[in-house]
């Protein structure tokens, strides 16, 4: 049997292997701890400790139907920046519409070619299928402004549409809800596409809670109204008899937020969440109107539609008065400034589409400015504009606490920072429709 040596050196040995694990010991340890600080360093905001904002799924919503899901409007990638009733007969024009920013084609004249609108990667939602439909037709629209020559009810409807003659039977009766049914009825069921339909004043102001609610949860999975404020002769004497507004809250860019405010209330009656969009007008809209938006004010207008949650951005496209009669206004170079401003705004949408397309937290900011906030990939974007009835200058941001750390924030599409003092910042809004989005990564 083997004896162990005399000299120490099994003793030796031991201890130098003791030694070795308390040294490894040592170094576990001190990783670990540099780990950890590593990971509280670049620790990424996932996550803010504030209620969200009720939605309706943002673009996972489309995931249902086949047709936008296989267009990929399920996309966060993608946001619906479409245009009112436009014509497609050339390259041109599909090209000339898709640098302006516009994805989508809300209404299209019969003599359309939807192959065209399929071969640029754009989008139709038309009254009935149009020779050549496909893919790029994603939904079906019911009508425009039956809350208006309608009315809320369930009388006989002629067919007839506004200047045909008379549309009710009697002419005194209430027949939108039948027309809505019966312009459904006629269109394609169960092919994997979207119903929508726009409305208009009836919904918003004229209409009773209860009335305005059955147009909009009735027939449609995405729904719009149009309440042009900006250019509307009579809408801001409207706006103090039915919803007892000062002369100082219209015309503003707010008042567009109000009709989302007004849609996803009524939407939210049902349960049943729907995408709303947003309605903004480029030109005079009427041959009464009392002037011409202002670029800056178009602009204003989708902003605040946004930051009030809209889920998509119409432009009306027509302008019946004024000096540039048309109906193809981002396509004529008289509105080559309001084009400009269009497709401004519209890159920095799609920009941001992947930050627009989660769901909001409610947070306070400040008690004169409308605010939208969303977080993505650990940096949080505060759109800002001063709100209904504030006055604009100089207003203080207060920012929620796991925020309140940040040293500046990032005002986007301008080229400039602001400091951070006391979880805190001050930013200057020079008109009613001035806009500032905030980058902030704590």
């Amino acid at each position: 049997m083997e004896t162990s040596r005399g000299d120490g050196s099994g003793m030796a040995s031991r201890r130098g292997k003791r030694r070795l694990s308390v040294i490894a010991v040592v170094l576990l340890a001190a990783s670990a701890a540099w780990c950890t600080a590593s990971a509280t360093l670049n620790h990424r905001l996932d996550e803010l400790r504030l209620p969200r904002i009720a939605w309706e799924g943002g673009p996972a919503y489309y995931e249902k139907f086949r047709v936008a899901k296989d267009a990929g409007w399920g996309k966060s990638s993608f946001f619906p920046i479409g245009v009112w009733f436009e014509s497609v007969g050339t390259d041109e024009d599909v090209v000339t519409d898709k640098a302006a920013g516009i994805n989508t084609y809300v209404e299209l004249t019969e003599n359309s070619d939807m192959n065209l609108v399929r071969a640029h990667g754009l989008y139709a939602l038309t009254s009935k299928p149009l020779k050549g439909v496909g893919s790029e037709s994603v939904g079906w629209l019911i009508t425009d402004e039956a809350d208006m020559w309608g009315g809320p009810g369930d009388g006989v409807w002629t067919g007839r549409f506004p200047g045909e003659g008379e549309i009710c039977d009697p002419q005194d009766a209430r027949c939108g809800y039948t027309a809505m049914r019966t312009l459904k009825d006629r269109l394609p069921k169960g092919d994997g596409r979207f119903f929508y339909a726009n409305y208009g004043k009836g919904v918003q102001v004229w209409a009773t809670t209860q009335e305005a609610a059955k147009f909009v949860n009735s027939y449609t999975d995405v729904a719009s109204a149009d309440m042009y404020w900006y250019t509307d002769i009579g809408i801001c004497s409207e706006s103090q008899h039915f919803l007892k507004w000062k002369p100082t809250e219209c015309p503003l860019a707010a008042d567009y937020g109000y009709v989302v405010d007004r849609m996803r209330q009524l939407d939210a009656l049902d349960g049943r969440r729907q995408p709303i969009y947003a309605f903004v007008e480029l030109g005079w809209p009427g041959t009464n109107g009392k002037r011409l938006i202002e670029p800056q004010e178009a602009a204003g207008a989708v902003m605040n539609s946004l930051i009030h949650e809209a889920r998509g951005i119409v432009y009306f496209n027509h302008s019946f008065g004024g000096p540039c009669p048309t109906q193809h206004l981002l396509r004529e170079d008289c509105y080559a400034e309001m084009r400009s401003a269009v497709t401004e705004v519209n890159r920095r949408i799609a920009q941001l589409a992947p930050v627009l397309n989660t769901q909001s937290y409610r947070h306070t900011f400040a008690p004169g400015l409308d605010t939208m906030l969303k977080l993505h990939n650990g940096s949080c974007y505060v759109f800002s504009m001063v709100k209904r009835g504030a006055a604009t200058g100089r207003h203080t941001l207060a920012l929620p606490p796991e925020l309140a750390s940040a040293k500046e924030v990032e005002v986007l599409f301008e080229n400039r920072k602001l400091p951070v003092r006391n979880g805190r910042v001050t930013d200057a809004f020079d008109a009613e429709s001035t806009y500032h989005i905030y980058k902030i990564t704590p």
